[in-house]
């Protein structure tokens, strides 16, 4: 009898519970393998923290959010934090008590579930023995190779309900209003949220932005009677001073910069150019939040049902991708070559111009 483990790496999004359903239901179903759930992600698999999964674990979890195994985005074997008696952190490499463990539990393969570090991680333990079996996994979608990550879709639609909202207050209050949303290196959630909440400047990482520019577009909006204005900022957006807003670093984690806070600046610098009130919401970990929607939930669900059927066909590092309509094998080595950006000619980026929304370029 096989033995299969499942871990989800890095931050949570809706859906994963949805891919762990999936993969449990197909490999014990189809194949009689037995299922390993890995706890907190790469950190339980140093720790040594397991339960195998069994069909009343996976009943009734496909709306639920999170996930039911925990996950961790400081667990990298690589880069393994351990608190000593003082509370001093020291990073050392536990590679090899990760690889202890996966030999200890007697997995044929080890499906990871996670964005681009987590996919990372896993090409570095197949360099080391371990059979591995990627599921793509970020609401940010910037993962190469695949089309769509689940997660994303969720995340922009509360980003879009919270565009909605804040309209009605902004138009109210004749103010403007500054929504940061998560984003660190791509803006597809800022992009596609404001697009479909009708925003009216988009701030991201890949295109930069000139105060100039933003001051122009309310004082426009502004002096022709339109007394409100929404902007749609990401987390990473790089400043015209250079560089994006660090609220702390974490050692702990192997990317240490912990970003937020560009939603205030932004706010503040408009209210100092503009002499306009500005506001500013922050959604932050809301969009990670909450039972996944529908398509949400059949992406991560076919997402799982490949991976379960590659893992017990022994078709080690690959991934599972989605190609237009098709979800199919993809080399994980493909899927870290590079993060997906907004580029300035994507589809989405002139559609949004064409119906006036500013990217805060003059």
């Amino acid at each position: 009898m096989q033995r299969i483990g499942v871990l989800t790496g890095g931050g949570d999004c809706p859906g994963l519970n949805c891919v762990i359903r999936a993969i449990t239901k197909t490999v014990m179903t189809e194949y009689g393998a037995t299922v390993v759930g890995v706890e907190d992600g790469f950190e339980g698999l140093v720790d040594g923290r397991m339960r195998e999964l069994g069909n009343s674990d996976v009943s009734g979890i496909i709306s639920l959010g999170g996930t039911i195994l925990g996950t961790s985005n400081k667990g990298d074997p690589w880069h393994f934090p351990v608190t000593g008696a003082d509370q001093s952190v020291t990073i050392t490499d536990a590679s090899a008590q990760a690889m202890a463990h996966y030999r200890q539990w007697e997995l044929d393969c080890l499906v990871a579930v996670g964005g681009d570090g987590t996919m990372n991680i896993a090409g570095k333990l197949a360099g080391l023995g371990a059979n591995l079996v990627g599921v793509p996994k970020t609401i940010d979608n910037d993962l190469a190779a695949t089309d769509l990550t689940f997660g994303h879709e969720t995340a922009v639609a509360v980003a879009t309900e919270a565009i909605d909202r804040l309209h009605t207050t902004a138009s109210s209050h004749h103010r403007v209003m500054v929504i940061e949303v998560m984003g660190r290196y791509a803006g597809w959630i800022a992009l596609r949220a404001g697009l479909g909440g009708g925003a009216d400047i988009i701030l991201i990482p890949e295109i930069p932005f000139t105060w100039e520019g933003v001051f122009r577009k309310v004082l426009s909006r502004s002096r022709h009677g339109k007394r409100f204005s929404i902007v749609c900022v990401a987390e990473g957006a790089k400043l015209p001073e250079g560089g994006e807003v660090v609220k702390a670093y974490d050692s702990k984690r192997t990317d240490a910069k912990q970003l937020g806070g560009v939603g205030a600046f932004v706010a503040q610098r408009i209210t100092e150019g503009t002499g306009l009130e500005t506001r500013v919401t922050v959604l932050g970990h809301l969009l990670r939040g909450g039972s996944p929607v529908p398509s949400d939930r059949v992406l991560a669900t076919r997402f799982g049902v490949l991976a379960g059927h590659l893992a017990a066909q022994r078709r080690y590092g690959l991934m599972a991708a989605l190609h237009g309509s098709r979800v199919e094998p993809v080399p994980i080595k493909d899927a870290i070559a590079g993060l997906k950006l907004v580029t300035r000619d994507d589809e989405l980026v002139q559609v949004a111009k064409s119906v006036g929304t500013s990217f805060g370029e003059v």
